[in-house]
């Protein structure tokens, strides 16, 4: 596979304006009301345990309906769509006892963005599409004990993510993703094993994708679930050089601005939001109109924030469109050059004086 000309593409499209990614998969899939029997499709109607709610087995069950929301997400104005593979690890598939078949998830989730992509670049080859490989976090986290009683006990190793993220971005590769995204992290060590599995992946096979980072400000803190604040988080994960960093998902667009201006401040690569459709209600969905999600992210455009914006938990194909709107003509943040210094983090960054 030759990965330069699209990551020259990308590259290119970055520097000339405000790229769009896509809105929340889990929302379109909730609106068709699946049931059981929907998510097993033919091929798993046996299994042994239930599988509603796995949104990634739809790539193999239900491939038309996951296309359709790629492209609805395409014609709302995308330029990068993410692949419905958020799960897609053995680790989280361990839920549904569904570990064999991850290597497919993740191939078919790609294939069926990249065809969608495919389609829409045809269309109009001036505005190229991207396919992001999605890599959530997994439901286990590598620094933080899950028994308040045991805060030394740990629920999975970093070997075991990192054997884990291996596997999906292979498969994610081999389905025809153009770049690897690392998203919601909460846990710093989690992201830093799929980081360390994508670079091994990538040295064994003598290429190298586009990363982009994002991370998750878990509350008003301000901080990581694992504790980190913004500046930390960059301290920690710099090295890999990604194209981009930037966070996503838990609050709204007006909560989450002052966190992706601290990493537009001291990062020296692009910079990626994409918030929720703001805080979800008593019944744990999404009230907040596609204008005021796009009036908030337009905001940050104007004042130099952000290179890619889209939307998380809540946000739809108008969201995204009004988003698009919102951001259109507006030249992208400008890379800043940062002078070089000694920079660690712990849970606070740390730099050290010259």
């Amino acid at each position: 596979m030759n990965s330069v000309p699209k990551t020259q593409a990308l590259e290119k499209a970055l520097a000339a304006r405000i790229l769009v990614l896509d809105g929340a998969m889990g929302t379109m899939i909730q609106r068709r009301k699946l049931d059981e029997a929907a998510y097993r499709g033919a091929r798993f109607a046996n299994h042994k345990i239930d599988v509603k709610g796995n949104n990634d087995l739809l790539n193999l069950t239900q491939p038309t309906i996951i296309r359709e929301i790629h492209e609805e997400y395409l014609a709302a104005g995308a330029d990068i769509i993410e692949t419905n593979t958020f799960s897609g690890t053995r680790i989280a598939q361990a839920d549904y006892a569904l570990e064999d078949v991850v290597p497919e998830i993740n191939r078919e989730g790609a294939r069926l963005a990249r065809a969608a992509a495919d389609a829409f670049t045809a269309k109009t080859p001036d505005k190229p599409r991207f396919v992001a490989g999605a890599l959530g976090p997994t439901n286990k986290t590598a620094s933080i004990s899950p028994n308040v009683n045991d805060p030394g006990f740990r629920a999975i190793t970093f070997d075991e993510l990192r054997a884990a993220f291996r596997e999906q971005a292979e498969a994610l590769v081999d389905g025809g993703a153009d770049l690897l995204l690392v998203e919601t992290i909460i846990d710093t060590l989690n992201a830093k094993a799929a980081l360390f599995a994508i670079d091994e992946m990538f040295e064994a096979r003598g290429i190298k994708l586009p990363v982009m980072i994002s991370g998750t400000i878990t509350d008003q803190s301000g901080r990581l679930l694992s504790g980190q604040t913004a500046e930390a988080f960059w301290n920690s994960l710099r090295h890999v050089k990604p194209i981009s960093i930037g966070f996503n998902c838990a609050l709204g667009a007006d909560l989450l601005r002052p966190y992706v201006a601290e990493l537009s401040r001291v990062a020296d690569t692009y910079i990626s939001a994409y918030p929720n459709a703001g805080l979800p209600n008593a019944f744990g969905e999404y009230d907040e109109l596609p204008e005021a999600t796009a009036g908030h992210i337009g905001s940050w455009a104007k004042d130099g924030l952000v290179n890619i914006v889209g939307g998380c938990c809540g946000t739809t194909p108008d969201h995204i469109h009004a988003i698009a709107k919102s951001i259109a003509g507006v030249r992208p943040r400008a890379v800043p050059v940062v002078e070089p210094a000694m920079r660690l983090s712990g849970l606070e960054p740390f730099k050290l004086a010259s």
